[in-house]
C-alpha cells in the first residue's frame, strides 16, 4: 500500500485529549498546510481552566493507577506495549503528521516513528533497573538515596519533528513514574494527540498522558507556571526558553530540562574523506529543508580542499527533489510557514547586503507551498548575519582556515553550542577537538545522531539546560531524597 495520500480527505482528531478523552473544538487558530499554503483546520488554544483540568486529571490518575509506585515492570510492559502499537499504526500516525508539518510521508514510517518506538522502549527499560543505591557509611548507621518520581510533569515540544519529540518527552517521564501533561506546537498538533490515543489503547492508565493545545502565551504560560506542575521540559528557541524560566520564577522555582537553539559548525581537514564529508554536511542541511536544532549550518574547511568540497555539496544541494509532504516519493521539505519563508530570506538578504556571497541558491522557489532553495553562501566574516542568526532553514555558510587554532576559533559562537561535526582521520586531532568543541555532542566523520538512544542531547551556553535521551534523561524525571538511619 501507497503511503502517498489525499490531503483533503484525511480525518484528524482535532481536540485537546484530557483524561482519555477527545475534547473536540471547532476553532480556534488558523492552520495552513506548508506544502500548498492551504488552510486546512483550527488548532483549539487551551486557556488556564482547561490546562488546570489537565492537571487535575494527571493528579488523579497518578494516585488512583499508582503509576509511581506498581512493580516498575509493570511501566515496562505498558510502555512496550504503547511502542508496539504506535509501530502498527505507523502509517495513519506518518499521515496525520505529514499534512501538517514539513516532514515527507515516507520519510516517517521507516524514519521518525519507527525511531521514536525504539526509544519509547529503550526508557521502558530504566523502570526496574534504575533506583536506589545504598551509600558508605560507618557501622553504626545506614545510609541510602531514594529515587522518586516528580509527578506531574509539563512538556512543551516544537514543530519540526512532532512524534520524535513527543516521544523524547513522554518516554522517560513515564518509565519513571510521572504523569505528563504535554502542549504540542499549535502548528503540528495532531500527531501527538493520535500518540496519546493509541497510550490508552495499550493499557497506559486513562489521564496519565494529557495533550492542551494552543500556543505559548496563552496555553504554555498556563501550563509551565502551574503550581502543581513539578518538572518542566521544553524543547524549541532560546528565546522561548528564556520565557518559559521567566515565567517559571513568578510562580516559585522548579527543575526544568531545555533543549533550545543552535548554530552549529561542521569543520572539514584536508586528510578528511571529502565525499563522505560532503553527503553528511549536505544531508545535514537538506534533510527537513534545515529546519533543526542541530542542523550544521556553518561549513569551516581547510582552504586546500575548499573548491572540492564546496563543488560536491553544491551538487548533492541541487539534486533534492522537493514536493508536497503527501507525496510518498518527496526528499525535500517545504518551510514550516509564509512567515518563516520570509524570515530565512530577508536573513540571505542581510548576509548577502553584509558582503556574503550566494554560491548556490538563495530564494525562495516558484509554485505552491512554503519551500526555499538550499543556499550556500561564501564570503562571510565571523558577524555576518548567517553566521550569527539561527536560520532555521536549509542555508550554508562556508568559512575557511589553515591552521588548527584559525578553525576552533571560527567553530565558536558566542550564543550556542548545542552540536558540532568534525571531518578529519587524524586520530590525535580527533581527541583534542572532541575536547576543544565548545558543543554538547560532536559528530566525528559523520553529522546525525541515528539510533543511538544512549547518547543524551543537550547544549553548551545557551542552547540548553539537561539532557534529552539517554541514561540522564531518565534521571531527570526522578528526584532523590538522601536517608541515614542510626542502627
Amino acid at each position: 500500500m501507497s503511503l502517498s495520500f489525499n490531503p483533503d480527505t484525511l480525518a484528524l482528531p482535532i481536540g485537546h485529549f484530557i483524561g482519555g478523552t477527545l475534547i473536540e473544538a471547532s476553532d480556534g487558530l488558523d492552520m495552513h498546510r506548508p506544502s500548498d499554503g492551504k488552510a486546512y483546520a483550527h488548532c483549539p488554544v487551551a486557556g488556564a481552566e482547561l490546562v488546570n483540568h489537565a492537571i487535575e486529571n494527571a493528579k488523579a490518575a497518578l494516585k488512583s493507577s499508582n503509576w509511581g509506585g506498581v512493580r516498575p515492570r509493570e511501566r515496562t510492559k505498558a510502555l512496550q506495549a504503547w511502542a508496539d502499537l504506535i509501530e502498527a499504526e505507523a502509517e495513519t500516525l506518518a499521515k496525520i503528521e505529514a499534512l501538517s508539518s514539513t516532514r515527507p510521508v515516507g520519510q516517517l514510517v521507516a524514519g521518525d516513528i519507527a525511531v521514536t518506538a525504539e526509544q519509547i522502549r529503550f526508557f521502558a527499560e530504566f523502570a526496574d533497573k534504575e533506583g536506589s543505591d545504598v551509600v558508605p557509611t560507618d557501622d553504626q548507621t545506614f545510609g541510602m538515596t531514594i529515587s522518586e518520581p516528580y509527578g506531574v510533569v509539563g512538556a512543551i515540544t516544537p514543530w519540526n519533528f512532532p512524534i520524535s519529540m513527543a516521544g523524547w518527552k513522554l518516554g522517560p517521564a513515564l518509565a519513571a513514574g510521572n504523569a505528563v501533561v504535554i502542549k504540542p506546537s499549535e502548528m503540528t498538533p495532531f500527531s501527538t494527540v493520535y500518540m496519546a490515543q493509541l497510550a490508552i489503547k495499550a493499557g497506559i492508565p486513562a489521564g496519565l498522558i494529557n495533550v492542551v493545545l494552543g500556543d505559548g502565551p496563552t496555553t504554555g504560560n498556563a501550563l509551565t507556571g502551574h503550581t502543581d506542575i513539578a518538572k518542566v521540559s521544553f524543547t524549541g528557541s532560546t528565546r522561548a526558553g528564556s520565557a518559559i524560566m521567566e515565567n517559571i520564577a513568578r510562580t516559585g522555582v522548579k527543575p526544568m530540562t531545555l533543549e533550545l537553539g543552535g548554530k552549529s559548525p561542521q569543520l572539514v581537514f584536508a586528510d578528511a574523506d571529502i565525499d563522505k564529508a560532503a553527503a553528511a554536511i549536505a544531508g545535514s542541511v537538506i534533510f527537513n529543508a534545515g529546519q533543526a536544532c542541530v542542523a550544521g549550518t556553518r561549513l569551516i574547511v581547510e582552504k586546500s580542499v575548499a573548491d572540492q568540497l564546496i563543488a560536491a555539496i553544491i551538487a548533492r544541494m541541487q539534486t533534492a527533489r522537493p514536493g508536497p509532504t503527501w507525496d510518498a516519493a518527496t526528499q525535500y521539505s517545504p518551510i514550516i510557514s509564509d512567515r518563516q519563508r520570509g524570515r530565512i530570506a530577508s536573513i540571505v538578504d542581510a548576509a548577502k547586503a553584509a558582503g556574503g556571497e550566494c554560491l548556490t541558491g538563495g530564494n525562495s522557489m516558484e509554485g505552491v507551498g512554503y519551500f526555499y532553495e538550499p543556499t550556500l553562501i561564501g564570503g562571510v566574516a565571523q558577524d555576518n548575519p548567517a553566521i550569527v542568526e539561527e536560520i532555521f532553514g536549509p542555508v550554508l555558510t562556508v568559512q575557511t582556515f589553515e591552521t588548527e587554532e584559525e578553525a576552533l576559533a571560527l567553530s565558536a559562537h558566542p550564543v550556542y553550542g548545542l552540536a558540532s561535526g568534525l571531518f578529519t582521520s587524524d586520530l590525535s586531532r580527533t581527541l583534542r577537538f572532541a575536547r576543544a568543541l565548545e558543543a554538547g555532542t560532536v559528530w566525528v566523520n559523520r553529522y546525525s545522531r541515528s539510533r543511538d538512544h544512549i547518547l543524551p542531547t543537550g547544549g553548551y551556553k545557551r542552547s540548553g539546560i539537561g539532557k534529552d535521551l539517554g541514561r540522564e534523561a531518565y534521571e531527570a524525571n526522578r528526584k532523590s531524597k538522601s536517608v541515614l538511619i542510626s542502627l
